[in-house]
């Protein structure tokens, strides 16, 4: 039987060839992990402190490389498990990566299992652009990130093409794609 960690990288890696990428849902994903230049590490870390500290030694070791060999980290976290504590985290890992220099780096998406967007009922479908089999902190390249921009025409419409992808799939799509923790 694979541990937590295997499993967990498993699933995340899942979620992205089939979700993230299939469904292009992020259309800056599939070249960088075409090229296997995303890093899937995992954090089994006790409370933030253990978390933060990940997550800073990743961030380390993604700006000690270039891009061309790892543009992008996905640390996959065993918890928490609540939405709106992970939301407390992914702030404090923000200030974290300000404090280390990093802003304009750097920068810091999240996706959780329980994401919702403000205003939705925790159903909706278009929470699931936001949502990854286990609570997930991404660390991104700014400047990969203005050049893939800077490459897509409109770069802002990405949300609500999300979000029309979502619905037209809907929920039995979604579970269909396999894509939740095994």
């Amino acid at each position: 039987m694979p541990s937590d960690c295997e499993q967990a990288l498993a699933d995340t890696r899942r979620w992205l060839e089939r979700a993230v990428v299939g469904l292009n849902l992020c259309p800056f994903a599939k070249s960088v992990l075409v090229r296997q230049q995303v890093h899937f590490a995992w954090c089994d870390g006790e409370g933030w402190d253990g978390v933060l500290e990940a997550l800073e030694r990743e961030a380390g070791e993604l700006t000690a490389l270039q891009p061309q060999q790892r543009d992008t980290t996905l640390l996959v976290l065993r918890g928490p498990a609540d939405f709106i504590e992970f939301t407390g985290l992914v702030a404090q890992g923000e200030r974290r990566l300000r404090s280390l220099g990093l802003q304009g780096v750097l920068q810091l998406a999240s996706f959780h299992p329980e994401f919702q967007f403000a205003g939705t009922d925790v159903d909706d479908i278009s929470n699931c652009t936001n949502r990854a089999p286990w609570p997930t902190l991404h660390l991104l390249r700014e400047a990969s990130l203005d050049r893939a921009v800077q490459a897509f025409p409109d770069a802002a419409a990405i949300y609500e093409t999300n979000i029309a992808t979502l619905q037209r799939l809907g929920a039995l799509g979604w579970a269909q794609l396999g894509v939740a923790r095994s």
